[in-house]
């Protein structure tokens, strides 16, 4: 039990004093039944992630993405969130954590109940068209693709992290896309960020806003692998603000951390935020007051 006393009370001493901004991966998801690409429950998949060029270009890997899509997403939409959501909403609603940036495109923050959440990646739950811009709700889009095509009843494996499922082409063959309703004939794409496509500007201007004004942040369930998360720890680190890393498996930013956890997030997250709730807080802790990591616990 000492090292996990030792784990929880470093965690503490940095969370604690308030003005936390977390940044989490899909590694937060993986006990609501979304697994990660990269950790210990890591999905392995037969084809690459849809590319934004690809999906624009070419009408026959669209239908494939959305016949993939179509199925995936019953099973996203029926995700809850775990108890390593519900701990964070807990240091939010303590005033400790100021904002939260997710990298994950599930939407299970705002389910747990926490506010502000800046969805890096977008969200899997908003459709857009890409002539019009009309933006719809994915239940309405599941809704008119099931009476497109309502003999599609292909078996659904493991679901993706991006919300997809892998099908063999003969699954695929005669699935039926739709049009915008909006204009009758504009793209659908999911309001998700596709490989090759761009962040907007403004929302990463705003996460690097939030990252400048936070006393520490708070790393969850990402390996730091791309740049598009990991640029935020660079530029906390540049900033002298402490870093803390809580994943499964080594991450990309491991380096800059005052602190790192290999622990499971479910288990983790809630001994924190009882610990943290139950006491007053108790200012700024420097990085050199706590251990430089704390490798897989018995948590």
């Amino acid at each position: 039990m000492g090292r996990v006393t030792e784990t929880i009370d470093a965690l503490a001493g940095l969370v604690a004093g308030g003005g936390v901004v977390v940044l989490s991966g899909a590694g937060l998801s993986t006990e609501s039944g979304i697994p990660d690409y990269r950790g210990p429950s890591g999905a392995a998949r037969r084809h690459s992630p849809m590319t934004y060029q690809t999906f624009t270009g070419d009408p026959l890997a669209r239908r494939r993405y959305w016949a993939r899509s179509h199925l995936g997403w019953r099973m996203i939409a029926r995700a809850a969130p775990n108890d390593g959501h519900r701990a964070v909403t807990r240091l939010q609603d303590a005033g400790l954590v100021d904002g939260i940036i997710t990298q994950n495109v599930d939407g299970l923050h705002t389910a747990a109940g926490s506010g502000g959440v800046v969805e890096l990646h977008g969200r899997l739950d908003e459709v857009v068209c890409l002539d019009c811009g009309n933006r719809t709700s994915r239940e309405e889009l599941d809704r008119r693709l099931r009476e497109a095509n309502p003999d599609f009843d292909a078996a659904v494996g493991a679901v993706n992290p991006d919300g997809d499922v892998d099908l063999a082409d003969e699954q695929v063959a005669g699935f039926r896309t739709v049009d915008c309703a909006f204009c009758g004939t504009g793209m659908l794409k999911p309001d998700v960020v596709f490989f090759g496509e761009t962040v907007p500007a403004d929302r990463v201007s705003r996460c690097f806003a939030m990252v400048g004004a936070a006393r520490v942040l708070l790393v969850l369930g990402s390996s730091l692998t791309v740049m598009s998360g990991r640029r935020f720890v660079l530029r906390a680190a540049k900033l002298g603000i402490p870093v803390v890393i809580a994943n499964q498996g080594p991450t990309r930013g491991d380096g800059y951390a005052a602190l790192t956890v290999d622990a499971p997030l479910g288990r983790l997250l809630p001994a924190l935020a009882d610990r943290v709730a139950a006491a007053a807080p108790t200012g700024p802790v420097g990085a050199g007051a706590v251990p430089a990591a704390v490798t897989p616990a018995a948590l």
